[in-house]
């Protein structure tokens, strides 16, 4: 049994930056870690494995900066410049911007990058190849998890046992290692899809991501490198089923209608993605020489385009704790030291996905007085400067006590 100090399973993002901050030695020691996934992460730098980008936000930025990855992702990353959000009706003439934020209400920096999740990936597993020091098993099964008085332990399908004092799941939202300590979730399915691609216009974004309330649900353009945007497109699951089976041409001009014209001519330039809607958040995030993160803790809309944001938090919080307890002597893996990153993690999370939810309940919708009340609160945010800075502020996480990683 090959023994390290901490076992991560699942190499997608959160995995990946799980390895890279836990091995990383910064005012702590630099744990021994093994990285296992089912798949190979190697691959997963491909369009077509992930056609969809993320939004990167400041504190997010200064973790990447403070792993060493940062340089190989800033020319591929995107500023946000302007945030724009209108509110009207599918077919409407025009789309007045109701709230507006400028990179003037966020001194100092964007207060986002979007970046496509292939250059993640592949800068995010870059790093950790060209580190050395973490064990990654690419196509290695997990068939069997024990959870000991000491340790943790995975069995794989090839034979082969890993152990740890400590295991941190990556595993995603249907999280099997959640599954197997017992660890319950309160969740809900939305009665809608997202669809995801990217679309090539005309005309220069200038660094302007818009997020215009349509009343299937909300409809994201984020400025990508290029004259190129990734769209996020909430839609009414049956009708994201059939816009789904459209050709090419259909499928553009549905696009269209809910793009609009203003950066001229747009056609997609990528795979289309869609996959159905839903909120989670698990009972609790630590279990007896477990700890939860990312999507296994929990799953929210993605209309504020923060998930991937709270799972960084997670892990540069995690990071934190064990090193500072790692340092006193302490047993990483026991409940006193897990408990610390639950209480640290778990209020800043329900709030920003019960945040999330209500806004998609709020906009989601075509009541005409509803309509008339959320535009009128929106337009008075637009007037109060110190009010947008703090929805800012609240989005980047500078609202929250920061793990040093993030600091």
């Amino acid at each position: 049994m090959d023994r390290v100090d901490i076992l991560i399973i699942g190499g997608g993002l959160t995995g990946l930056a799980a390895a890279a901050a836990l091995s990383q030695e910064r005012k702590g020691p630099a744990f021994r870690v093994a990285l296992i996934d089912a798949g190979d992460p190697a691959k997963q730098r491909d369009a077509a494995f992930d056609g969809r980008a993320s939004a990167i936000t400041a504190t997010s930025k200064r973790m990447f900066k403070a792993l060493g990855v940062w340089t190989d992702l800033a020319a591929d990353a995107q500023p946000m410049d302007k945030i724009v959000v209108t509110d009207s009706r599918l077919d409407a003439a025009a789309r007045p911007a109701l709230l507006q934020f400028d990179v003037g209400d966020f001194p100092g920096e964007p207060s986002a990058y979007m970046i496509e999740n292939r250059h993640l990936y592949g800068a995010l597993y870059d790093h950790l190849v060209a580190r050395g020091n973490i064990e990654i098993l690419a196509g290695a099964r997990a068939t069997q998890f024990e959870f000991e008085t000491a340790q943790a332990s995975v069995h794989l399908e090839d034979g082969n046992t890993r152990a740890a004092p400590l295991i941190a799941a990556a595993d995603g939202r249907g999280s099997p290692l959640r599954e197997a300590a017992g660890i319950e979730t309160v969740n809900w399915a939305y009665p809608q899809s997202g669809i995801v691609t990217t679309v090539e216009h005309a005309k220069p974004h200038q660094g302007r991501a818009e997020e215009n309330f349509l009343p299937a649900g909300p409809f994201a353009i984020l400025p990508l490198k290029g004259n190129r945007s990734s769209l996020v497109w909430t839609e009414e699951s049956q009708i994201a089923d059939r816009i789904m089976q459209l050709d090419d041409e259909g499928f553009r001009l549905e696009l269209v209608r809910r793009f609009g014209n203003h950066l001229g001519e747009v056609s997609p330039v990528g795979p289309r993605f869609s996959y159905p809607l839903s909120m989670h958040v698990a009972r609790s995030y630590v279990a007896p020489r477990l700890a939860l993160l990312g999507d296994a803790a929990h799953g929210i809309h993605p209309i504020a385009g923060l998930g991937f944001n709270l799972a960084l938090r997670d892990v540069a919080a995690l990071c934190d704790v064990l090193q500072t307890q790692a340092r006193l002597g302490l047993d990483i893996g026991s409940e006193a030291v897990l408990e610390q990153y639950e209480a640290w993690r778990r209020f800043d999370n329900l709030k920003v996905a019960l945040l999330s939810d209500g806004l998609n309940r709020l906009f989601s919708n075509d009541n005409q007085a509803l309509r008339a009340a959320r535009d009128l609160g929106i337009t008075v945010v637009n007037q109060l400067n110190p009010l947008k800075r703090f929805f800012m502020r609240e989005a980047a996480g500078l609202n929250e006590r920061l793990p040093r990683l993030m600091q």
